[in-house]
């Protein structure tokens, strides 16, 4: 087992690559060389990106989000350990797929294309897909946000949270997850580590559809682990006791590089 001191944390959509800042101070604290990449059309404050999209938005879709880490990856003097939330659990699964990690860690991890999500998944996200929209982008409203990612937050923090990380979405992300070929995962494939994380009361994906993803790997010499956090939303990695989750993943990465 390779044995690596790089980390990327890639952030999921309706935020950008902010969301991470505690997380990139807390595991470069610990020794780690970490990167917290925006995915093409994300950077920037969220604040002047509701008003003002950046230009590259709409352009945007999954399949640049994982060519934006590959390339990165390829920069770098060693394989990393790669993390990603959401819609970029499910690139976190490709990548490792294309041979790009040490190990990766799917957080309320969105499915592949050949993975059919329940009713509530779709009843929440279907927005962000556009395709009763006349805009040219998806922007989650506060009541949206409130339900879909700070369920778990006391209310009275709600506004604060959507005001620091929420951001406009480009609907062609979504799209090319549910129908792009190059969302498909092979699960047959030998794979380097994979952890999937799952959020107790996650609305967007919930616990049932990340133990799903995860049982669905049938390599028997390649590891795969679950862990559910009960009690945690979307906003998992961003919620009061994120440490948790940032400490749990760390010790798994820790003892298989044993």
């Amino acid at each position: 087992m390779e044995k690596s001191k790089t980390i990327i944390l890639i952030h999921g959509n309706f935020v950008n690559n902010l969301t991470w800042t505690a997380w990139k101070r807390y595991y470069e604290q610990k020794g780690y060389q970490v990167y917290t990449p925006a995915n093409p059309g994300h950077d920037g404050d969220p604040t002047q990106l509701r008003t003002s999209p950046h230009p590259d938005l709409i352009q945007t879709g999954f399949i640049d989000v994982v060519d934006n880490i590959s390339k990165l990856i390829d920069t770098l003097p060693e394989k990393p350990l790669i993390i990603g939330h959401s819609m970029a659990g499910m690139a976190v699964m490709k990548l490792v797929e294309m041979g790009k990690a040490v190990a990766g860690v799917s957080i309320d991890g969105a499915p592949p294309k050949n993975v059919f999500p329940p009713f509530q998944t779709l009843k929440t996200v279907i927005p962000a897909f556009g395709f009763f929209s006349f805009s040219k982008y998806f922007m989650g409203s506060h009541k949206w946000y409130d339900y879909a990612f700070f369920n778990t937050t006391p209310e009275g923090e709600r506004n604060k949270l959507y005001n620091e990380f929420a951001v406009p979405e480009s609907y062609k992300v979504s799209r090319q997850l549910v129908l792009n070929s190059f969302s498909n995962i092979d699960f047959k494939k030998p794979h380097a580590p994979l952890l999937f994380i799952g959020g107790g009361s996650d609305n967007i994906f919930p616990p049932q559809l990340t133990q799903t993803i995860a049982g669905k790997y049938t390599d028997s010499g390649s590891k795969v682990d679950l862990k559910i956090f009960e009690g945690k939303s979307h906003f998992i990695c961003g919620e009061k006791g994120w440490e948790l989750v940032a400490d749990y993943i760390l010790a798994w990465h820790e003892k298989i590089n044993q």
